[in-house]
């Protein structure tokens, strides 16, 4: 299949699976006669593992070693896990600050008048 016909199945676009290419996340395809890449079921498959777990949060280079412990049949599941819980853990700090962010945003905001003063607590608290 074709890369529109290959973005289409997997759910990535184009650019993203050039990308990938480049960055060796995905083998070069073969080419057709017209120059066209050609794409496989497996590397649809492939596509979608990737697209998967950058759902998931995990960086480029988790995705290569998920890949790596993807194709391994004689991995052990606990490398697999450690990775998961190691994400699991950065995006609880993410989302305790991005939860003290929105908190510190809220409060700024009920403190400012939100009238036609120029006085604002908001503005005044990002010059500090």
């Amino acid at each position: 299949m074709n890369i529109g016909q290959a973005a289409a199945a997997s759910g990535v676009s184009q650019r993203m699976i050039r990308h990938y290419e480049k960055i060796g996340l995905i083998p070069t395809p073969m080419r057709r006669d017209s120059g066209y890449r050609d794409y496989s079921d497996s590397d649809v498959h492939r596509l979608r593992f990737i697209a998967n777990a950058r759902d998931l949060g995990f960086p480029i280079e988790e995705i290569r070693a998920l890949l790596s412990l993807w194709q391994d049949r004689n991995r052990s599941s606990a490398d697999v896990k450690t990775l998961a819980l190691a994400r699991a853990e950065d995006l609880g700090r993410k989302a305790e600050a991005l939860t003290a962010m929105r908190m510190t945003l809220m409060q700024l905001a009920e403190a400012c008048y939100g009238d036609e003063r120029p006085d604002c607590p908001i503005l005044d608290r990002l010059v500090k």
